[in-house]
């Protein structure tokens, strides 16, 4: 008997359902136009934490820390990064993927907020390959940056925090660039990026050539990421490796900064 009565409690509003009549229409419009005008209103609804938490500012501001690092050589580009995601003091993960996957011949590099780099490089990736669908050949590395950039600085001042750097092959060769949040978009062979890009620059700087062979170049790159790793606290995990030429790019090595430390700590002792 209850199931009967709690069934008959349903059939009115499951036969509403199915009216679509004018009169129904008309009923729901003028249902939407009694809601109050502040509901629609674009500000949030919650409080102003400028207004209702003082010292706001040191509370909540963010400390990054990473090393990434990218440069040309004779061979191509190679791009190599670090893995650790901290937060402040807070080690929050060690296995953080720092590379973007753009497409098969273009890279980005995370550093900064991982949440703005991700999220704005993977849109990259989408209107990257809705301008190969729309002009029948792949995108230039200058043309990609510049979407990027345009993208950051239309959003100048909104608290994002990115300084990443796009690389890859294109119809003029190895191409390399780097975008920050402000809009800045610079082009040059040599880049480091992060809290822990000075360690990095002084090995770069040190064993930086444009003719280095290929494994040459690798060594250098995962010998300066480690180097940061070494130094600075907000930098560690895997050192990774990635190689781009005519043929797109590759994941040439993944090696724990752990190892790599007793491999050069051996080679120091030869």
């Amino acid at each position: 008997a209850v199931g009967q009565v709690a069934l008959r409690s349903l059939v009115p509003g499951m036969l509403d359902c199915l009216d679509y009549s004018v009169s129904r229409c008309t009923r729901e419009a003028q249902a939407h136009e009694v809601l109050p005008a502040e509901l629609f209103d674009s500000a949030p609804l919650l409080p102003n934490p400028h207004e209702r938490c003082p010292g706001m500012e040191q509370h909540i501001r963010m400390v990054h820390g990473t090393t990434t690092l990218a440069f040309k050589y004779q061979g191509g580009v190679v791009v190599a990064v670090d893995s650790r995601a901290s937060a402040g003091a807070y080690i929050a993960s060690q296995t953080v993927k720092k590379v973007i996957e753009i497409n098969p011949f273009l890279l980005g590099t995370m550093a900064g907020g991982a949440a703005d780099c991700s999220f704005w490089e993977r849109y990259l990736g989408m209107r990257c390959r809705m301008f190969e669908l729309n002009q029948k050949k792949r995108i230039s590395v200058g043309a990609a940056s510049k979407i990027l950039s345009n993208i950051t600085h239309s959003y100048k001042g909104y608290g994002l925090s990115m300084g990443t750097m796009i690389c890859g092959w294109d119809e003029t060769g190895p191409q390399l660039y780097y975008v920050d949040s402000d809009g800045d978009r610079l082009h040059h062979h040599i880049f480091s990026v992060g809290s822990g890009s000075t360690f990095a620059y002084g090995v770069l700087d040190t064993g930086y050539r444009f003719d280095l062979t290929k494994d040459e170049a690798l060594s250098l790159a995962q010998r300066s990421i480690f180097a940061a790793t070494y130094r600075d606290a907000y930098s560690g995990g895997t050192v990774r490796v990635y190689h781009i030429d005519e043929q797109g790019w590759k994941r040439m090595s993944e090696t724990d900064s752990m190892e790599l430390f007793y491999k050069f700590k051996d080679e120091k002792k030869k």
